[in-house]
């Protein structure tokens, strides 16, 4: 656990006192808390568990074993976005 003090504009404020009403919390510490858990997923980016990684291994060896390893010439790739 991390302490900290911080200095909220009356908005902020406000806001922490309607999540700590709404969620019946005991103070405004954890009304932070909760708020940063609810919002705080937006701004962070997820790890990626095993089984993404596998997932994701699995759909490029599919993709290698159907495609193959071909490579695309200049001209093909302007054709293909229309230059």
């Amino acid at each position: 656990m991390v302490d900290a003090r911080v200095t909220l504009s009356d908005y902020s404020n406000r806001v922490l006192a309607v999540v700590k009403a709404k969620y019946a919390l005991k103070d405004k510490s954890e009304a932070l808390n909760k708020f940063v858990e609810s919002y705080g997923r937006n701004e962070l980016e997820c790890e990626a568990t095993e089984a993404y990684v596998k997932h994701f291994l699995d759909v490029e060896n599919e993709h290698f074993r159907k495609y193959g390893y071909k490579k695309m010439s200049g001209k093909e790739l302007d054709a293909l976005f229309g230059k």
